[in-house]
């Protein structure tokens, strides 16, 4: 799903080039020593050493205060719209995160806030042409759809006998070409009519097919030709009129009798049931069929009733001789570990080959330059504490390894109390894997490994949810979630924000008119400012400043990142 960041070659690329040409503009003649606090040119009043000089002088600080440190690009910045095309319709605010704490991240991202590389930005909610709302799914309460269901299946059937299902990757979308996002959107659970078809039904099936044992060669195979027929509809994702179950059927007694799609199969089941009914009972036929349409007469196990698990799905365990291997492997990107380094190449590779096929990129486009500054290069600052997950925090690059190769790469950033989607890059000649629905089901049954060590890693991040853009609605797919409210930062159901939201692109989420902002800025003069490499309060810093913009720049940032990210990060100032 780029899951929360767009696509290199539109709006990620559009904010990390904006925010380099800022900083170019701080380092030019006049605004010397803007970024690093030393002078200008080169020499020993120049860039490199008055680069050298803060890092000197701030490192004491960054040990003892807060390792974040960010500069905040006064202003607006407007760009080109990745989803509806407006030249400069789309807004935001934005600052560049030289370093940054998980926590402080996590704070940020709770106030609607997200990375591209290490540039932060945080949409203009209320301007901006597409309202970017941050959605985040609750995986402790997270069962996979039908859809979702079909896609593992797809997988396992690959990896277990080579199969191909390529029948619907022409009608489910690749990748958002236009922001990258990392799911594919179901359109089975609205194009097609199967209504319950789950997975008690093909169990039944499979356990049909066991039985035929003593049955004669000729109504084994139309057995099998049935079950593969349905088989193949599924996997095809080819609406399916003929087969409508409401009900599952209860084990024992095979499908449902009313709704077989191959006539001849249901002959030959219904004699088969009705001998199995007259020897139970003596009534015959009549009654039989009369005690088939009670509840009672065959009570079901109790563990057919209950649906599987995303991680029994999953890892399905497959036979010796499977047609293919899969492997997940979690590598730290920043700072890059030894097998992240190692892996390097190989994962640019690929992502060179998504950019081109998928987002239409020219073949130098997408260099090694591009790919390490939007999806390797991160401001998070590597934690491992004892009572953390055993990965630790920070960001990772999730790779998928197929018969010893990768096809794809899933970008993370593991934070206190979420696993937060990044980026999905793969494969194009995967594309048949739905390797957008894969990654998000593995990186959610990912946040619930996680969760079992680390007990307030509770949430997953899916980046944003906008509900102008059909594309982007896919994300709310993955239920339960909430949205967050753009104006009081806090989090509501995605079913009571969907009616508002119909009526208008732009809503506030929480119903309570009083409701306010806890987490605003309340004590500006507590911020924290980097200036001439001496950490000081706003307050002090204030006091030595006559330009009036100056306070205007650094309200509206303390209003933005809220009271307690003002006290913890350092704000950079010329």
């Amino acid at each position: 799903m780029a899951r929360a960041a767009s696509a290199p070659g539109t709006r990620g690329e559009a904010r990390l080039a904006g925010a380099e040409r800022l900083r170019a503009r701080l380092r030019a003649p006049g605004r010397r020593g803007a970024l690093w606090g030393g002078g200008g040119g080169s020499g020993a009043g120049g860039l490199g050493l008055g680069r050298v000089a803060f890092r000197a002088g701030a490192m004491a600080f960054w040990a003892a205060l807060s390792p974040s440190i960010v500069e905040y690009f006064e202003g607006e910045d407007f760009y080109r719209c990745g989803y509806c095309k407006n030249e400069s319709g789309s807004r935001s605010n934005g600052m560049w995160a030289h370093s940054m704490t998980v926590q402080d991240y996590q704070d940020l991202i709770d106030r609607g806030w997200r990375r591209s590389g290490k540039y932060v930005y945080k949409p203009v909610m209320n301007q901006t042409c597409c309202p970017q709302y941050t959605i985040r799914c609750r995986p402790l309460q997270f069962q996979p759809s039908k859809s979702h269901k079909k896609v593992l299946k797809k997988m396992l059937k690959f990896l277990a006998k080579g199969e191909i299902s390529r029948g619907n990757c022409e009608d489910e979308p690749m990748e958002d070409a236009v922001a990258g996002d990392f799911g594919l959107i179901n359109k089975l659970d609205i194009q097609c009519d199967l209504k319950t078809l789950s997975d008690d039904l093909k169990e039944s099936l499979e356990s049909e097919e066991k039985k035929k044992g003593k049955s004669s060669k000729k109504e084994e195979s139309n057995e099998l030709s049935r079950s593969q027929d349905i088989e193949e509809k599924l996997g095809s994702g080819e609406p399916s009129h003929s087969v409508k179950v409401h009900t599952a059927p209860k084990p024992g007694k095979g499908a449902d009798l009313s709704k077989p799609p191959c006539r001849k199969a249901k002959e030959i089941r219904k004699e088969r049931k009705r001998l199995k009914l007259m020897q139970q009972n003596p009534d015959g036929e009549l009654g039989g069929l009369q005690a088939r349409r009670e509840p009672s007469f065959c009570p079901p196990k109790a563990k057919s009733n209950q649906p599987k698990s995303l991680e029994d799905l999953i890892f399905e365990s497959l036979p010796e001789n499977a047609s293919h291997k899969l492997e997940v492997r979690v590598v730290r990107s920043s700072p890059p570990s030894s097998q992240f380094k190692a892996t390097f190449q190989e994962s640019y590779q690929v992502y060179k080959r998504y950019q081109m096929v998928i987002h239409k990129d020219p073949p130098d486009k997408p260099t090694v330059s591009q790919f390490t500054r939007f999806l390797c290069n991160s401001p998070l600052e590597a934690e491992n504490p004892p009572n953390g997950p055993d990965c630790g925090y920070g960001s990772f690059h999730q790779q998928y390894w197929l018969d010893g190769k990768i096809i794809a790469v899933g970008v993370i950033d593991i934070l206190p109390y979420c696993v937060s989607s990044v980026y999905l890059y793969y494969d194009p000649d995967y594309s048949f894997l739905s390797l957008g629905v894969y990654s998000a089901l593995r990186e959610i049954a990912f946040t619930r490994q996680l969760h079992e060590k680390t007990s307030q890693l509770n949430y997953y991040y899916m980046g944003f949810y906008i509900h102008s853009c059909p594309k982007m609605k896919y994300k709310g797919q993955y239920r339960p979630s909430d949205l967050l409210c753009p104006e009081t930062y806090v989090w509501v159901p995605i079913e009571q924000c969907l009616p508002s939201l119909e009526n208008s692109k732009y809503c506030r989420f929480n119903q309570d008119p009083q409701a306010v902002d806890e987490g605003r800025s309340r004590e500006p003069d507590r911020l924290q400012v980097l200036y001439k490499k001496v950490v000081m309060p706003y307050g002090v810093y204030r006091k030595q400043q006559k330009d009036p913009s100056e306070e205007a720049a650094v309200l509206q940032y303390a209003r933005l990142v809220g009271q307690a990210c003002s006290e913890r990060m350092l704000l950079f100032r010329n």
